[in-house]
């Protein structure tokens, strides 16, 4: 498991030095020096080097580190331009300054020349043990101790100290997420890593899964550097039980392009980051609206418990939108306890709707401590996971009378009570839940996506295994085995494979066929030709001796017709399965962020067609097998319909943990491809028909 460095004087710094700086009104430097020498509680000194400054708020400048009196810093903030960075960052090394935040920009994002004073960088941390944030970032955000190593003007203007991490690798963005917050739980703690030369979003997310004031962690990811850490600090997050929200940019070609641009980090496959997110716990969302809502519910003094709801308002039209809105995204309505029901008949009129969903009706609104009664007797039902209270209009005192009814009954409710504004016009009521930390949603289909997405079946994860393996770099090009040399390898690792036998002369035809018995299937074998049934390379359901001699001839002239080039290993003859079997695809290939990822989905001629996969990082166990096979779209092929009996999953199942271990054992080999997997009804075992495997070449 990847160890991951203490930030404790990186966070919470006594003796802070300042390289660079600016007195130019407006601009960053001018921003950093206010936002630390203004708006921050202190703990230490501050000393700021710029050599043509005499001094800078109030502050002494020094014209060097090296002038600098001697004291244990903890921190450098250096802000200077890029081709001053390096030797601003010698010198800190020298003075064993710990730690180094590098806002300046013009590195790997800008081009070769930035990569390569990034290069020198890294290799300066190396040989030192100087830790870099950045570079390319807007600094470090800490609202529990309010020092503000940044500057973003976030910091003097939306500062709403709270419980919220906050990890991004761009600064518009966090201050978007700070803002989002400021109503509400707030936030702890920001840092933003750029371009994330040294320290990355991983270590970050590792700090706050042991930072007992943060309850959740909001991350945004551009890109991702180093996917076999993220993966630790997710792990380690969840061994903490602290949720991480997770929303990755890079699920279409234009956001990797620009995601790429902005930072220079690796987009990532989508499908293998929303994997890895799932895998190991995180929370993924699809927009920053989401990243907030989930991360203020699971914040909260009181989360969701369940994805059973409890819905309530005074609108039968609102009640049937949220209930039909509700069952759409997954959820369920609750089961009240009949004492509920009762307690409901008692506080409202008796033309109210006192089951799930609750219609008060608008006789109910002229008593506030009645509301109030009633939306804390739904939330002590036990089978209520949450309360939502959708708000369809703004009635003005009316309105202001539900806002004080849930305010009231949110003090002291066991479940979260969400309202849900539905109205364009934000009057009085929708302040006053503002204010009281209560900000509320402003559509339906929001508030019941964020409460499906916090409830905690959406926070389960896989078991880490054991360490996963370091990512591959890329090969520069991939040697293909032949598909017999590739069957005797799965074989020789205890994947089932067909009994066959690779024949080279039409002598050895008949022999050989009588052998293994029919019916057969017979394939050309070339490691050059990776798809055999394009050049008429496969014969099937082949039931005497004499078709095969027939095919064996055919296969050759066939191939030879059309890849005269190609190098013919021979003919591979092996028993012929039953239709009986369903075929699947099992996959693996090396990832450039997270190493080996396992994919499984229906095989044959349904892989382009329906694209119905599942993925995981490597390696894995069973229960892991059996999840990725229950998250198939169509999961229902593997049971019984009709008059076909149930495919054998644990024997599917067995055979991805075997591929599993077969992968991690050969990091030699880039990827493989097992299709079809014939699986067999119950008790007769999965076997790879086919199979490709490319090792790197060099």
């Amino acid at each position: 498991m990847p160890e991951f460095p203490d930030l404790s004087r990186l966070v919470r710094p006594r003796n802070i030095l300042v390289v660079g700086g600016s007195q130019r009104p407006n601009s960053e430097g001018a921003r950093l020096l206010e936002n630390l020498t203004r708006h921050s509680r202190l703990r230490g000194e501050v000393f700021v080097v710029h050599p043509k400054m005499q001094d800078a708020e109030g502050y002494r400048c020094w014209p060097s580190v090296a002038a600098v009196p001697p004291a244990p810093i903890d921190v450098a903030l250096v802000m200077v331009r890029v081709e001053l960075v390096l030797d601003a960052l010698r010198d800190c090394a020298a003075r064993e300054i710990p730690f180094a935040i590098v806002m300046s920009s013009g590195f790997a994002e800008a081009g070769a020349e930035g990569q390569a004073i990034e290069a020198e960088i890294k290799k300066l941390c190396d040989e030192t043990g100087l830790r870099v944030y950045g570079p390319n970032c807007p600094g470090l955000t800490n609202l529990t101790d309010r020092i503000g190593m940044t500057f973003s003007p976030a910091f003097q203007s939306d500062i709403h100290a709270g419980s919220v991490g906050i990890v991004t690798q761009g600064g518009g963005s966090g201050r978007n997420i700070l803002q989002g917050l400021s109503h509400g739980v707030g936030a702890a703690l920001w840092m933003s890593g750029g371009n994330e030369l040294d320290l990355g979003a991983p270590d970050f997310i590792a700090h706050m899964a042991s930072d007992p004031q943060i309850r959740v962690i909001a991350v945004l990811l551009e890109g991702i550097k180093h996917g076999t850490r993220l993966i630790a600090a997710l792990d380690l997050a969840r061994q903490h039980r602290k949720p991480v929200v997770v929303l990755k940019v890079g699920r279409s070609e234009y956001g990797v392009r620009a995601a790429q641009s902005h930072t220079g980090s690796i987009a990532g496959a989508a499908a293998v980051n929303s994997a890895v997110f799932r895998q190991f716990g995180a929370i993924e969302v699809e927009e920053l609206d989401d990243l907030v809502a989930v991360s203020r519910l699971l914040a909260g003094e009181r989360p969701p418990t369940s994805r059973k709801l409890a819905i309530l308002t005074f609108s039968g039209g609102a009640a049937a939108m949220a209930a039909d809105q509700a069952g759409l995204q997954g959820l369920e309505l609750a089961d009240f306890l009949p004492a509920t029901t009762e307690g409901l008949r008692e506080r409202l009129p008796g033309f109210a709707a006192v089951s799930n969903p609750v219609d008060v009706t608008a006789e109910a609104l002229k008593r506030t401590d009645a509301l109030a009664g009633c939306l804390r007797l739904v939330a002590e039902d036990p089978d209520v996971g949450a309360v939502l209270v959708p708000i369809p209009a703004d009635y003005g005192p009316v309105t202001d009378n539900i806002a004080s009814a849930i305010i009231d009954a949110s003090a002291n409710a066991p479940r979260p009570i969400v309202p849900v504004w539905m109205s364009r016009r934000h009057g009085a009521g929708f302040r006053m839940l503002e204010e009281a930390g209560l900000a509320p949603f402003v559509s339906l289909s929001k508030a019941l996506n964020a409460l499906k997405l916090a409830a905690p079946k959406a926070r389960e994860g896989a078991t880490l295994v054991a360490p996963p393996p370091a990512a591959a770099t890329p090969a520069r090009h991939l040697l293909p085995y032949n598909e017999a040399t590739a069957k005797r390898i799965l074989g020789q690792s205890g994947i089932t494979v067909p009994r066959g036998v690779l024949v080279r002369s039409a002598d050895e035809v008949e022999s050989v066929a009588a052998e293994i018995g029919f019916p057969l299937v017979m394939k050309v074998s070339s490691a050059q030709i990776l798809h055999k049934t394009e050049v008429k390379g496969v014969h099937l359901n082949i039931r005497s001796e004499e078709q095969a001699t027939a095919a064996y001839a055919r296969i050759l002239a066939d191939v030879a017709a059309r890849r005269p080039n190609a190098t013919i290993d021979g003919v591979l003859m092996e028993r012929m399965y039953d239709t009986r079997g369903r075929e699947m695809l099992v996959g693996v290939h090396r990832d450039p962020a997270f190493g080996p990822v396992l994919t499984v989905g229906l095989g044959g001629i349904f892989v382009e067609l329906l694209k119905d996969v599942s993925h995981r990082v490597l390696p894995i166990g069973k229960e892991d097998a059996l999840d990725m096979l229950s998250e198939l779209r169509n999961a229902a092929y593997l049971g019984a319909f009709r008059d076909a009996p149930s495919a054998d999953v644990d024997a599917l199942a067995n055979l991805l943990v075997q591929v599993s271990g077969f992968a991690v054992s050969h990091p030699e080999i880039e990827e493989a491809e097992l299709n079809p997997v014939w699986v067999g009804p119950q008790g007769e075992g999965a076997v790879a028909l086919d199979a490709l495997i490319l090792t790197a070449g060099h």
